[in-house]
């Protein structure tokens, strides 16, 4: 006989949905993710589709009923808790938007709990549009196949993230006159963490120097190439996850 098909197909949508999931529950989607299950995947009625809620993890769905405006689901079986996120923070200064989109998706995908960004001085950018960004990490964290999805703060100048900064957390510092070798730094400090990144002209020298002088800063090198913003904040924190984070092997 032939083998019975895993249900659901790996190949089955994946959506966050702002409602709480359990076994039996119906659940709604409209406007744009409806149109995407309906037009985009052409999903049908019996079809499946996996949903989270960054609450309670993972869950398998049918589809019940299909409109162009809207698709209903009735929840089944829980298949993953929600994902256990290491305490990292980013804290990149803001770039062009299409440079910032990148870090955004990047930075969900590597697995950070927080995305903090940050204006200082020599920033081409001073704002960022919370429902833009709260779309690129929604959309990341599907594709990746999260569970749990990076809280965005609000934008903060240096000053104020300095000032307000928790003690207890490392705050390193990607500066490009040198430092200590990241993968050393991130591999023997303990505890929470936050990487901290500049925009593409870099820190002055008033800002280096306050960033310096902060008592949970940790200047490290990311190499001997002075890389753009978009790049360091990726590659800092995917060497944080190598030597500090979720891409340990536990076992």
């Amino acid at each position: 006989m032939p083998a019975t098909p895993a249900w659901p197909p790996k190949s089955a949508p994946r959506l966050f949905v702002e409602d709480e999931l359990g076994t039996g529950r119906t659940i709604a989607v409209e406007d744009n993710q409806a149109n995407y299950l309906a037009r985009v995947m052409r999903v049908t009625e019996g079809d499946a589709v996996i949903l989270c809620d960054d609450l309670t993890g993972e869950w398998a769905t049918r589809v019940t009923q299909v409109d162009k405006r809207r698709v209903e689901l009735e929840v089944g079986q829980h298949l993953r808790p929600r994902e256990p996120v290491p305490d990292f923070w980013l804290c990149p200064a803001l770039l062009k938007k299409d440079r910032f989109d990148l870090v955004l998706e990047k930075a969900t995908e590597l697995g950070v709990a927080r995305i903090a960004p940050v204006v200082t001085r020599r920033c081409v950018a001073d704002k960022l549009n919370p429902e833009r960004a709260d779309t690129i990490v929604t959309e990341a964290a599907e594709q990746c196949a999260r569970t749990a999805l990076p809280e965005i703060a609000p934008v903060a100048k240096l000053d104020a993230l300095l000032r307000d900064w928790p003690q207890d957390r490392h705050l390193f510092f990607a500066d490009e006159e040198g430092g200590e070798p990241a993968a050393d730094a991130f591999c023997y400090a303990e505890g929470p963490a936050a990487l901290l990144v500049g925009p593409e002209g870099g820190f002055d020298d008033a800002e280096r120097a306050a960033i310096r002088a902060h008592a949970a800063s940790v200047a490290i090198s990311l190499g001997p190439r002075i890389l753009r913003g978009e790049t360091a904040a990726i590659a800092g924190t995917a060497v944080w996850m190598a030597e500090a984070g979720d891409w340990l092997d536990e076992e």
